[in-house]
């Protein structure tokens, strides 16, 4: 199974679509991620990243769903 987790991009760097990368924060933690698969991708936005590679951008309702689900599997509680 693969698991994708929504973070908020704080920053862009780099011109060439195949090569931007962004620093996304994951509650308050940052990384560094490849934003080729997202191209329209901007500071504020939420992504989707999988193993290091933003693959969608999603709103903030959608981000903030994702998260309370996760967090609620990890605690054990049903959804």
């Amino acid at each position: 199974m693969c698991l994708a987790i929504p973070g908020k991009l704080e920053s862009v760097e780099g011109d060439d679509p195949l090569f931007r990368q962004g620093r996304v924060s994951f509650g308050g933690v940052g990384r560094v991620v490849s934003l080729a698969c997202t191209p329209e991708a901007a500071p504020g936005d939420y992504v989707l990243v999988h193993a290091g590679i933003a693959i969608a951008v999603v709103d903030e309702a959608e981000a903030g769903r994702t998260l309370a689900t996760l967090g609620a599997a990890l605690a054990g509680e049903e959804t």
